[in-house]
C-alpha cells in the first residue's frame, strides 16, 4: 500500500510556519528589531507555561537574610546596645540622691520611768540583733562583751581605756601617756619632750640629744667618741665621811670636808706642836672597783710649804705631810678622783 501524500512524518507534527526559522536578513538587523521581531512572534503564538516547573518561594527571613549583610546587623545591634546603656546611664544621673528619711521616736514621761526602773534584754547569745538605721544614744554605754568595729571609730570626747592594743598603724595628734612600754623598735621622726625617761636596755641615738638633765647609771663613749663640754663640770653626791689625826693637826687643829667621792675639798687648820703624817683619811660613799687616781691640789701657802703626800686604796684615801706642818695656819687641799 503506498503511504498517503498528504500525511505528513510522526515527528513532523508542528507545521512549517511554526518552525521558528531567522529572517534571511538577520545578520543584517540590530539587536533591537531582533528584539521587537522576537515580541512580535511571542503575541502572535503564545508559549504555554503550564508544564513548567513552579519555583517554590523562600520564606521572608531566607529572602531578607540573603540580601543583608550579616556582619552589618551585627553592628547595628552592638549600637542600638550601647545607646541603651548610653540612656539609662544619663537618665539615672539626672535622678536626685535619695535622702535617707530617719524618724525620731519620742518617748513619754511614763515609758521613760518604766525604762529606769527595769532592765530590757533583747534576745540571747546565740542571736545577733541588726540596725539598719542610725542610733543615737545620749546615756552611757556598757558592752559587756568584745566590741568589733568594721569601720572607723571617731569620737568628740576623750577615751578612756585601762588597755589599748593597736595591731595596725596609728596616728596621734598630741598623747599623754603617764607609763610607755615599749616591746619593739620606736622610731620618732620630730620632736621629743620626755619628762621621765626609764631606759633598762641598750639605747642608740644616731643624732643630736639635747636634755635638761640626763641620769645615767653607766656612760660608756666607744670607738672615736668625743666628749665635749662646753660649760661647767659640777660633781654632786653624798659627802665622804673623814677620820682625823689630832696629833698631826696639832694642838687645836681642826678639819672638814666639802664634796664628793669624786671632787672635793678638805679645810684644814694647823694648831700648835704638828708632827708629821696623815692629816686625815676620807672614805668613799660608793667603794670604786679599782684602786682610783687621785689628783690633789695645795690651796694657800701653808698647803704649797706642807710637804704633802697621797695614799689611797679602793675604799679610800689620805692626804699626809712628810714633815710637820706650819702651825697655827689655815690652808686646803682639792682633789679630783677618777676611777
Amino acid at each position: 500500500m503506498e503511504p498517503d501524500k498528504n500525511t505528513q512524518p510522526e515527528g513532523d507534527n508542528k507545521p512549517k510556519e511554526e518552525e521558528s526559522q531567522a529572517p534571511p536578513d538577520a545578520l543584517s538587523r540590530t539587536p533591537e528589531e531582533l528584539k521587537e521581531d522576537a515580541a512580535a512572534q511571542e503575541a502572535a503564538h503564545p508559549t504555554d507555561h503550564s508544564n513548567d516547573p513552579v519555583e517554590k518561594k523562600l520564606p521572608l527571613f531566607k529572602r531578607l537574610a540573603r540580601k543583608v549583610n550579616p556582619y552589618l546587623i551585627g553592628f547595628l545591634l552592638v549600637l542600638a546596645v550601647a545607646g541603651v546603656i548610653a540612656a539609662v546611664t544619663y537618665l539615672n544621673s539626672q535622678k536626685a540622691p535619695v535622702v535617707p528619711d530617719v524618724a525620731n521616736q519620742q518617748l513619754s514621761e511614763d515609758a521613760l520611768k518604766q525604762l529606769a526602773n527595769s532592765d530590757a534584754t533583747v534576745g540571747n547569745n546565740s542571736q545577733t540583733l541588726t540596725i539598719q538605721g542610725n542610733a543615737i544614744i545620749t546615756g552611757q554605754t556598757l558592752m559587756r562583751g568584745a566590741l568589733n568595729v568594721a569601720g572607723n571609730i571617731q569620737t568628740g570626747g576623750s577615751v578612756t581605756t585601762p588597755n589599748l592594743t593597736v595591731s595596725g598603724t596609728s596616728n596621734l595628734g598630741t598623747a599623754q601617756i603617764n607609763s610607755l612600754q615599749v616591746a619593739q623598735n620606736v622610731a620618732i621622726q620630730g620632736s621629743t619632750t620626755v619628762r621621765d625617761l626609764n631606759v633598762a636596755g641598750t639605747s642608740s641615738f644616731s643624732g643630736a640629744v639635747t636634755a635638761s638633765q640626763i641620769t645615767v647609771t653607766r656612760l660608756i663613749l666607744s670607738g672615736n667618741a668625743v666628749l665635749q663640754i662646753p660649760n661647767h663640770i659640777s660633781f654632786t653626791g653624798s659627802t665622804p665621811s673623814r677620820t682625823t689625826n689630832n696629833a698631826v693637826l696639832g694642838n687645836g687643829g681642826t678639819l672638814n670636808v666639802n664634796g664628793s667621792d669624786s671632787s672635793g675639798t678638805i679645810n684644814i687648820n694647823t694648831g700648835s706642836n704638828t708632827v708629821a703624817g696623815c692629816f686625815a683619811k676620807i672614805t668613799f660613799v660608793q667603794p670604786y672597783t679599782a684602786t682610783p687616781h687621785v689628783i690633789v691640789s695645795p690651796v694657800g701657802t701653808g698647803a704649797g710649804l706642807t710637804s704633802y703626800y697621797v695614799d689611797r686604796n679602793t675604799t679610800s684615801f689620805s692626804i699626809c705631810a712628810a714633815t710637820p706642818a706650819p702651825t697655827n695656819q689655815s690652808f686646803s687641799f682639792d682633789y679630783f678622783i677618777a676611777g
